[in-house]
Order: structure tokens, then sequence, then C-alpha cells
């Protein structure tokens, strides 16, 4: 998605450690017409898939979950990160590791929000090494439905999540693929 790619480069930041900062636009400050342009990507990337249901986990991938589950005509659940004290209800749990905070999250979505026998969309910001969207994917396989297909915005292409996404069957589709972050440049891969 060229403009994606364009906001990437004339906003973004390369940092040591492989680390790719986007938060004017992405996962502090919210462009909103730029989310809804990614919304719009997605859901024709997956129009033919027969979403029932779009997925994200809390919090950077919820504006653009947002827009595609609107452009899909679809519900929108995000899986939280922490247990709030409303949550009393039953869930779907799992652990997540977060490349970029080093931590492992225990995030969960509660049973009558990820019904059985849908077909599920997850979008996510980032892909790094595929734990966040690989713990989504088994949320939606414990509620007993399909995982269609999986959106990233800004994909890591040098590190392991594309592999363990393809490897595990996944439909996976990405906004801009980032091929280096050597040396602090931002370096595309070709789509």
């Amino acid at each position: 998605m060229e403009l994606l790619k364009q906001r990437i480069l004339q906003e973004g930041f390369a940092l040591p450690g492989n680390v790719l900062k986007v938060d004017s636009f992405l996962n502090h400050q919210i462009d909103p017409a730029l989310s809804a342009a990614m919304g719009k990507e997605f859901a024709q990337r997956f129009a033919d898939f027969r979403v029932d249901r779009v997925l994200t986990i809390e919090a950077s991938g919820i504006a653009v979950g947002l827009m595609t589950a609107l452009e899909l005509g679809v519900p929108l659940v995000f899986a939280r990160k922490k247990k709030s004290v409303l949550m009393t209800e039953e869930a779907y749990t799992t652990d997540v590791f977060s490349y970029t905070k080093k931590e492992t999250s225990h995030v969960s979505v509660l049973k009558k929000f990820l019904p059985k026998d849908e077909r599920v969309l997850i979008i996510d910001d980032f892909l790094a090494n595929g734990d966040s969207a690989l713990g989504m994917a088994r949320i939606v396989e414990m509620a007993g439905s399909e995982v269609i297909g999986i959106g990233i915005v800004i994909e890591k292409s040098f590190q392991a999540g594309h592999k363990r996404i393809t490897d595990a069957g996944y439909h996976l589709e990405s906004l801009a693929r980032v091929k280096s972050l050597d040396n602090c440049q931002i370096l595309f891969a070709e789509n």
C-alpha cells in the first residue's frame, strides 16, 4: 500500500534493535483517514473470504481493525492484554509475547464475543516474530471457529513471523513489508 509506505518513510523512525517507530500515525497518535484507507484495503483483499468477525489485540490494532470491520459490515472484537474486574464471564485465554515490549501478556476474549463456527479475520499493526497473530489464531481455534486470514499493517519480513504464519497454513496479507532496518534505514520488500 503506497500511501502507508510513504507515511512510514516520512514520519517513521528506525531505531537500534530492529524497532520501527510509527507513533505519529499508527500506535500512539492515530490518523483516522489513513486508518480508514487501510481498513478499506484489508476489506478489498479479504472481500472473497466471507468474513463473519474481525479480531485484533489491544491497543494498536483496534483502529485499523475497526475500520476493516466497518468496511466488511461485521463486528470487531479485541483481545484484552489485562483482565478487567468486569470480565467475570468465561473467556478464551492464551499467552502472547510482545517483541517490542519484551513482555508476555495473558490475553483474553470473552467467549460470548467469539462464537463457534465463524470465519474470523485477524488484524494487527505489526508482524515481527508472529507471536501476537498466532496467539489470536489459537483463541479463534479454541472457540471452534476458523481463521480465514491474517492482515498485518507493517510486516518486518526479515524476522520469523511471516514464515511462522504461512507455515501454520494461514493466509497472510501485509500492507507494507519492511525488508531491513539495518543501520536505522527503512528498506521495503517487494510485495
